[in-house]
């Protein structure tokens, strides 16, 4: 009878359900004041709310750059990046995949309102911020400046994330900053409401990047009613959010369709994720769709 008892308990014992592991998603963003962060902390929220069984953090980074590297190497399940900073080829086995575009960054080139920054070619000889290393707002900026002509120390280069180069710029010690950013930008919309700010146009540019770089590049404008400051046309880069490749297909499609689902909130932390739409967000060449991805796509004929 003993041993009966102690077997059934024993039994009962293991038998009882246990929950799991959380599933743990990591999201690479960017700065603390840029789109990247709004994004992806409003995103890890629905997560966390809609998927039981998921903790969904968020990551301070460089951008885009370093996210790639984040989510390639396993660091990071998901991340945002710049369409810009990918290979023009995946590769046989990418470890790196699409879930959607999600919308385009403009690049913005910032300087004082009272200062002598008034086109890319007031650069030369000046301070300029072109974002910190592994950030996409470093290579494209970094590109633009080769097409321009002021490649190598034609200009003193300093590597200084957002919120660095608007403090920088208005004590004086730069010139002029790069950012690249979906609009609007909360600290370039900060700067320009508490100094005199100028952005300055870059739209003769876009083509001799296409030429140079691949026809990733479009131009867009950026009007007087987002920064209050006169109206420009610049250089925009699309923007994906990427996935680890080996993440399940279910978990990825169920991401995919809170993503799209949930878009009103996304767009109440920050507007440009109010401009997804299942029709554009599967344009994300060079990177293939995660299957997962893919599949909810399919499902609703975007």
């Amino acid at each position: 009878m003993l041993a009966v008892l102690l077997a059934v308990t024993v039994c009962l014992a293991g038998c009882r359900d246990t929950p799991g592991e959380p599933v743990t998603i990591r999201i690479a963003t960017g700065s603390p004041t840029a789109v990247y962060h709004a994004f992806g902390e409003s995103l890890a929220a629905i997560l966390n709310r809609e998927l039981p069984g998921v903790r969904a953090t968020v990551v301070v980074t460089a951008a885009s750059a370093e996210n790639v590297r984040l989510v390639g190497s396993g660091e990071a399940e998901l991340g945002f990046t710049q369409a810009d900073v990918l290979p023009a080829e995946p590769g046989p086995e990418p470890r790196v995949a699409a879930i959607a575009r999600v919308y385009d960054d403009q690049l913005h080139l910032v300087a004082s309102g009272a200062g002598p920054v008034h086109t890319i070619a007031d650069l030369r000889g000046r301070r300029v911020s072109l974002g910190p290393a592994g950030s996409g707002t470093e290579i494209t900026a970094t590109r633009l400046l080769n097409v321009a002509g002021l490649s190598g120390d034609l200009i003193h280069r300093a590597r200084l994330n957002l919120d660095e180069s608007v403090a920088a710029l208005r004590s004086g010690r730069i010139d002029a900053f790069f950012f690249s950013g979906g609009l609007p930008v909360r600290a370039i919309a900060d700067l320009a409401a508490g100094s005199p700010t100028r952005i300055i146009d870059l739209g003769d540019w876009t083509e001799p990047l296409r030429e140079r770089y691949g026809e990733v590049y479009v131009s867009r404008d950026i009007p007087r009613s987002v920064y209050g400051v006169d109206p420009v046309t610049t250089v925009a880069d699309p923007n994906f959010l990427i996935v680890r490749t080996d993440l399940p297909e279910s978990l990825v499609r169920n991401v995919t369709r809170l993503l799209m689902e949930r878009r009103s909130e996304l767009a109440a932390a920050h507007p440009a994720a109010g401009r997804m739409s299942p029709r554009s967000a599967i344009a994300t060449s060079p990177l293939p769709l995660h299957p997962g991805a893919a599949a909810w796509y399919r499902a609703t004929k975007p």
